[in-house]
């Protein structure tokens, strides 16, 4: 009997978490926490978040010892281990493919603005015209010449700003 003992406990041992292992499990609840900190209200209020978590993260902003808010973060890392982590990194997911694809928008009409503004041809204005047919044509040719006037002139880019500004509105982009 006494032989089974040391192989339960092996078992036993082998299940368990180390304490280095838990160490760094918290930590990273920590660092996950100290991420919904960092958040914005609005951009909190998409993740899904315990009332008790909520609570804590608010109650941080009141803390102004150094060594009170890192007893707070780890309560704060001891609440992340109620949470859903797993809804809580789609959420994060979700928001990064958001702005990845806002920043491909963001790109996509900056260089709809360098093609409007280097091509002297009219090819370039007859296909963003082609694609957004809504825009102000007057506007739009106005702003072109006055921003290519500004690059020859080394001027500051005033023009190809509002250029920018009215190929965003045009194409729905909020700032």
């Amino acid at each position: 009997m006494s032989t089974d003992l040391p192989d339960q406990h092996d078992d036993d041992a082998a299940e368990r978490p180390s304490k280095t292992q838990r160490k760094n499990e918290m930590k990273a609840l920590q660092a996950l926490g100290e991420r919904i900190i960092a958040m914005s209200e609005a951009e909190r209020a998409r993740l899904p978040l315990s009332e008790d978590m909520r609570f804590a993260v608010e109650e941080t902003s009141r803390i102004r010892s150094h060594e009170g808010r890192r007893r707070h973060m780890q309560y704060v890392g001891k609440v992340m281990r109620r949470e859903d982590l797993p809804a809580i990194q789609a959420a994060f997911d979700a928001m990064e493919q958001e702005a990845v694809r806002r920043d491909q928008a963001f790109h996509r009409l900056e260089r709809w603005r360098d093609r409007l503004i280097d091509d002297t041809s009219a090819e370039s204005l007859e296909a963003f015209i082609a694609e957004y047919p809504d825009v102000d044509r007057q506007t739009l040719r106005q702003l072109i010449r006055n921003a290519q006037s500004e690059r020859q002139r080394e001027k500051p880019p005033t023009n190809a700003r509002k250029l920018f500004r009215l190929i965003r509105e045009t194409a729905g982009m909020p700032r």
